[in-house]
């Protein structure tokens, strides 16, 4: 949450000649509501059942780069998913720069009415180690340009299809 996938997903699917899609997006295109509304009324069982579906229908498409909830990974099934049909990139980010990026936003249904640094510090020490078993490549954004970390990623994608050609 707050680590960059949207941007670099949209970024990286135009450099790359491929389709973006954004799951929570996808989400709320589907059901005509937004993300908080979901939360609300179904809670986030509700919610991860949906991202699933998701996840599941985005899967069977090609040329695509799709960006996930920060949650995504929770779920084993997602991660099966994912690593299945794809290759995982990980935008790992430290707390303090997920905390900056977060703190003010009234979007993030699991960060409202919490101590958001406190809440990060949980989520993190949870998702950390799923995204680290589930992701192909790892890249650490921290405090840098978008383009920077786009280069690294562009970078790695291509030496990854040079061995495996």
């Amino acid at each position: 949450m707050g680590a960059g996938k949207t941007t670099i997903g949209k970024l990286l699917a135009k450099h790359l000649g491929k389709t973006f899609y954004d799951t929570d997006h996808e989400i709320e295109k589907r059901t005509g509501v937004k993300i908080p509304v979901i939360f609300e009324l179904e809670g986030e069982a509700g919610f991860r059942k949906r991202e699933t579906a998701v996840i599941q229908d985005l899967t069977k498409l090609n040329n695509i780069v799709m960006a996930t909830g920060g949650g995504a990974v929770i779920l084993e099934e997602n991660r099966a998913l994912l690593q299945t049909n794809g290759t995982v990139i990980y935008l790992r980010a430290n707390v303090h720069e997920l905390w900056h990026r977060t703190r003010n936003d009234k979007h993030r249904p699991l960060l409202q009415n919490v101590d958001i640094r406190a809440k990060l510090e949980q989520f993190y020490a949870e998702r950390n180690p799923l995204y680290t078993q589930t992701a192909t490549l790892i890249f650490d954004t921290g405090n840098q340009p978008v383009t920077n970390i786009l280069n690294q990623i562009e970078k790695s994608l291509s030496e990854r299809s040079i061995k495996n050609a």
